[in-house]
This record gives structure tokens, C-alpha cells and sequence, in this order.
């Protein structure tokens, strides 16, 4: 299928390939903390996301209240501007750069694990996945069991404000928003 378009297929693909190459690039970015995301317009090839790269972009901000819409809106130009980069190259059948074979990671689904707060992890990383699942949608949080209710988190702080507070592997964080978790779910 990849031999049948006379210049190739191309993938556009929100991460720094090949960093966080997979199906969710953007929610392991905010899982990890990664200040921004870039963009890369790559060849398409019989691997995932491994192509060669023909435009690639990174700087696109990632602030800790990211929502799609923000996002959408910071990486829409850059966006843009990456396709028409490769568009002008992709009839050269040679133009592409083989993407490193260092920093390569994979950002798949997310684990049944993470749907968990586990306060062993650090705070940072406890806000993260709490930044993580804001991000899917504004109801979506992870289940924390906090003074014996179990809660879905849906916001946090690092700094000191009013809410609940639940010490982590390091310091604490405060649920600043959450619903009860009904019984059975």
C-alpha cells in the first residue's frame, strides 16, 4: 500500500520523532512533564513512526493547564508551516532524514496502572497524571483513596491551596477538584 502514492505516504505526528513514537505522543508528554512538544512530518515506512523525517518543529508549549483547544491553537501554525515544508520536499524520492537511533521511546495507551493515584510517585508526577487525564476531558481523573472515600482527582496543585492534601513519595499535592467515586465503579 505504502509503493501505490507515486511520492509516498506522509504521517504527521505531534512529538520530536523519535521520541514518543505510538498513538499518544501528546498525553506522555504531559505524563513526563516535557515543558513543550514538537512536530515532525515523516515518510511512512513498514515500521510505526519510523520514516524518514522530512520537516520537524519542537518549541510548541505545553503549560500546566493544557486543554486540546489550547494546544490545538499553539500547534496549528506550526503545524502548517511543517506540511508545507515536506510537501515542497517529498517528490525528491531521497529527501528524508533517517530519524536517530538515540532518544527513541514509544507513547502507547496508557496503562490500566495509571488510572490509580499512587502516592509512592513524586507529587510532580501525581499532578502530571492529574494534568494528563484533564487533558482527555474535563470530568476524566484518576481514583486516589483519600481519609478511607475514594475520590476521582480532577485537579491539583504543587503549591500550598485550599483542598484536600495528599502526601506523596516526596511532598504533597492538593485536590483542588474531585467527585466521589460511586460504589461499584
Amino acid at each position: 500500500m505504502l509503493q501505490i502514492p507515486r511520492y509516498g505516504v506522509l504521517n504527521i505526528h505531534s512529538s520530536l520523532l523519535p521520541k514518543y513514537r505510538g498513538p499518544a505522543p501528546v498525553l506522555w508528554a504531559i505524563r513526563n512533564g516535557d515543558p513543550d512538544l514538537g512536530v515532525t512530518v515523516h515518510r511512512m515506512d513498514e515500521e510505526f513512526d519510523t520514516g524518514p523525517v522530512l520537516a520537524q518543529q519542537g518549541g510548541v508549549p505545553l503549560p500546566d493547564d493544557v486543554t486540546p483547544r489550547s494546544l490545538w491553537t499553539d500547534l496549528s501554525p506550526v503545524l502548517r508551516e511543517q506540511l508545507s515544508m515536506a510537501l515542497d520536499r517529498v517528490r525528491d524520492p531521497s529527501a528524508g532524514e533517517p530519524q536517530s537511533a538515540d532518544g527513541v521511546s514509544y507513547a502507547g495507551l496508557l496503562e490500566p496502572e495509571f488510572f490509580a493515584v499512587d502516592t509512592t510517585m513524586t507529587a510532580r508526577q501525581v499532578h502530571n497524571q492529574v494534568r494528563t487525564f484533564r487533558f482527555m476531558g474535563p470530568s476524566l481523573g484518576p481514583t486516589a483513596t483519600v481519609n478511607g472515600r475514594r475520590l476521582k482527582v480532577l485537579r491539583t496543585s504543587l503549591t500550598p491551596v485550599d483542598g484536600i492534601r495528599l502526601d506523596c513519595a516526596d511532598a504533597p499535592v492538593w485536590i483542588t477538584a474531585s467527585e466521589p467515586v460511586a460504589a461499584g465503579d
